[in-house]
Order: C-alpha cells, then sequence, then structure tokens
C-alpha cells in the first residue's frame, strides 16, 4: 500500500440520499409572438430605413432559442425593408479565426439557412479610440461598415467580477464585438476593473457606431428563456442593471450556505466557461466576485465529453483525478487563462488515484474533528442541480428547507474495482 493510500484508508464515507431541489420553472412558449411585439415597438421600428445593411451580433454559448431569436430579429427587420448579415462576436472564441468562429455559430445552430441571413465572419476589427486609463477599444471590420448593428445576448451574472452590468448586451458590445483584440484589451487590466471597463468601452462603442437595440433574454434556473427584452440603444445603461439584479434572482443554487465537502461529477466548456459554474459552487477564480456556499474542500473527478479536453477549472477545485487529469488537453486548457489572464482555474488540483481516494482526502483535509459528521452534497455538474446527492448531517437542513425534498432513503456510495463511483 503506498503513503496515501494508508494515510486514506480509515477515512469514512458519509451514507448518501437522493434531495429533489425546486426552482420557479415559468418560461415563456409564445417567443415568436413576444418578441415580434417588441420587435415592433415604435422606438424600435423607427430606427430602421429601407435599404439599411446592419449588422447582428450573435455568439452567446448555450443561449435557449438562440436561432429562433436570430431567425426573427432578421425576419423582422427584412420587413422594414433593411438588409440584416451575423457577425460573430464572440471575442476570441473558435481558436480566434474567422473560419473557427464561422464553425462556433454552426455549432449552435447559427447557420446562413437557419436564420436566413448571410454570416461575415473576419477577426480584423476597427480602432475606434482609447479610453481615458489608454485602454484601447476596437470593433469588427463588418460591423463598423454597416449602416446599423443589432446585439443579442442573454443577461446573467458573471463567474469572475461583480458589477451593475456583467454577462450581457453591454459587454457582448465591448469584448463579443471587439473580436481577440477586444476581448485581449478589456481583459488586459485583470477583472478587478471589469465593471469598469465594459460600460466605459460599451459607452464609446455607442458614441462612436450606429447600435441601434440588443435583444436581450434572461433564462430560469433550467436554462429556458423566462423573459425577454428589446431594449433601444439609449436604454441599454440603464435597464440592464436592473435586468442583471433580475437573473440573479432566477440563477439554480445549492440552497446550503455552509458545506464541507462537494463533489462534481464532471466539468467542462460546455458546462460553463469556468468549467463549472462559479454562482452555484461558492468557488470564484478571481477574488473579484463572491456569492453562494461557503465550501472547505471541493471534488472534481471527470471531463465532459464535449469540453474535448479543455479542463479549465480543475484548478478551482482541491482534488481530482487521474482519470481526469489524462483527459486534459493541456493547450486548449492554457489558451483558456492566457487569453483570460486567469491562471488559477488551469493548474492542476491535487490528483488521487480514483473517485474513492479523491472522496476520501477532501473528507481527511474539511477540518472537521468527526469525519462521520460530514456535511457533503454531490452533484453530475453545475446545469442539473434539481436533483443532489447529500449526507446525513445535512438531514435536518433539508427538513426545514421549504424548496429541498428528500427523495430516497441513505445508502452507501458504490464503487466499482478500479475505485470510481458506479
Amino acid at each position: 500500500m503506498g503513503i496515501l493510500q494508508d494515510l486514506l484508508k480509515d477515512i469514512p464515507l458519509p451514507k448518501m440520499a437522493k434531495v429533489k431541489q425546486h426552482f420557479d420553472d415559468r418560461k415563456i412558449e409564445n417567443i415568436d409572438e413576444v418578441l415580434n411585439e417588441k420587435l415592433q415597438r415604435q422606438e424600435i421600428a423607427q430606427k430602421i430605413k429601407p435599404g439599411m445593411e446592419i449588422a447582428i451580433a450573435v455568439g452567446s454559448r448555450g443561449m435557449d432559442r438562440l436561432v429562433e431569436i436570430t431567425a426573427l430579429t432578421v425576419q423582422n427587420l427584412k420587413e422594414l425593408g433593411a438588409k440584416p448579415f451575423i457577425v460573430p462576436s464572440m471575442g476570441s472564441h473558435g481558436g480566434a479565426t474567422a473560419e473557427g468562429q464561422r464553425e462556433v455559430l454552426a455549432h449552435l445552430g447559427v447557420t446562413e439557412e437557419s436564420v436566413k441571413a448571410e454570416i461575415r465572419s473576419s477577426m480584423e476589427v476597427l480602432k475606434l479610440g482609447e479610453l481615458p486609463n489608454g485602454l484601447p477599444v476596437y470593433i469588427d471590420k463588418y460591423a463598423s461598415q454597416a449602416d446599423g448593428i443589432v446585439v443579442i445576448n442573454r443577461i446573467k451574472p458573471h463567474t469572475a467580477f461583480r458589477g451593475p452590468v456583467e454577462s450581457g448586451i453591454m459587454k457582448m458590445i465591448s469584448i463579443g464585438l471587439g473580436k481577440q483584440k477586444g476581448a485581449e484589451a478589456c481583459h488586459q487590466l485583470g477583472f478587478k476593473y471589469m465593471a469598469e471597463n465594459v460600460p466605459a468601452m460599451a459607452n464609446m462603442m455607442m458614441e462612436k457606431t450606429p447600435i441601434l437595440f440588443g435583444v436581450a433574454t434572461l433564462e430560469n434556473a433550467f436554462d429556458k428563456v423566462a423573459r425577454i427584452e428589446v431594449l433601444a440603444a439609449e436604454e441599454i445603461e440603464e435597464k440592464e442593471p436592473e435586468l442583471q439584479a433580475l437573473a440573479k434572482e432566477f440563477l439554480p443554487k445549492l440552497f446550503f450556505e455552509q458545506l464541507d465537502v462537494l463533489v462534481i461529477n464532471e466539468i467542462g466548456k460546455n458546462i460553463s466557461g469556468d468549467g463549472m459554474d462559479p454562482n452555484i459552487t461558492g468557488r470564484y477564480p478571481t477574488p473579484y466576485a463572491h456569492g453562494g456556499p461557503d465550501v472547505n474542500k471541493m471534488v472534481v473527478l471527470d471531463l465532459t465529453h464535449e469540453t474535448e479536453g479543455n479542463a479549465n477549472g480543475v484548478g478551482t477545485a482541491d482534488f481530482t483525478t487521474q482519470r481526469l487529469v489524462d483527459k486534459m488537453n493541456r493547450e486548449f486548457t492554457y489558451a483558456n487563462g492566457l487569453t483570460s489572464t486567469v491562471v488559477a482555474p488551469t493548474k492542476i488540483a491535487t490528483t488521487l488515484a480514483n473517485d474513492k481516494e479523491a472522496i476520501q482526502a477532501a473528507i481527511k483535509t474539511c477540518n472537521i474533528l468527526d469525519f462521520t459528521k460530514v456535511k457533503m452534497v454531490r452533484i453530475k455538474n453545475t446545469l442539473e442541480i434539481g436533483e443532489i446527492e447529500v449526507s446525513e448531517a445535512l438531514l435536518e437542513q433539508i427538513a426545514q428547507h421549504p424548496q429541498m425534498e428528500q427523495g430516497t432513503d441513505f445508502y452507501e456510495l458504490q464503487f466499482n474495482e478500479f475505485g470510481n463511483l458506479k
């Protein structure tokens, strides 16, 4: 037996039970009706003149109903006599190449056929100016040549900074439309100043380019569109913070203030840009964001197939498995840190041979006197927390919480011959 196995062999694993967490699941069914009405509002429709070439900025990963919303926006603009086209707006994603960004859009379902509009993809940008702090402001070449610009994005809390606006329309304008150079410039000064730089860059772009309006969605805890708004350019700065506050209310969460151990089965870029959503784990890649449970030790067991080896986020955990490390593509993972300047999440967490040892290591180091009373939660990933597993020490909290319900009796965790969870 090795040194580590010897240290961990007597650490007890708690019995677990399945628990249902209940969230508000209201969503918009008739999205075409709601969006058409908002696009036809006088303040929006009057901005469109026949013959105008209009760039529509699209690019949010995992945004619900993205293809429908984009296609409806295209259709409305055409009906008003405009000539809309699509510009990929995703900073440096897609390997920071024009073809790569076109492929990312296709992966999201946005193609020339699906939205009935041409896609013009280029990494070339035009420099619009500089902020007082010297930060350069860029815009996509094709968007800069258009008669009007429309931005489509989901509004939600960011994972690395806090401010009146986080992820949403202003970030899509400043970072998405700025392409790789804009994303790099905005990240250059770090997340400490992001809350000031994102609105400042977006405001300069709105002053100097013909941004007409933004189509903003808010999603419920199940990632379905719960609300959709069309904001005229002059309304964005005032109204986006209100929508941002509402988006926080919609977020799913773990209903615990403090956990000794959080076990996450899988992380990946298809789950969150950070591999797992810090708003749910309470563990953030920078000191400039906060919220969620206070977790003493965190374990991540595996990567999703879809993440293609990008293990960004593994460094935010305390422990991981050899299986995860073997699947890791270091180039993909480290490229993430080099663009965002946040490199702690790309480090490799303390690596144990298998799931059982990784979980035992977390329990051993979680700073409690009696290991049998460990407050432990296990989730599949941070997108799916409608059903979670919890240890017996949390039973009283579950019984008292109106949005939690115990679904099974307590049972022993089952491991296969390799020490991995069945």
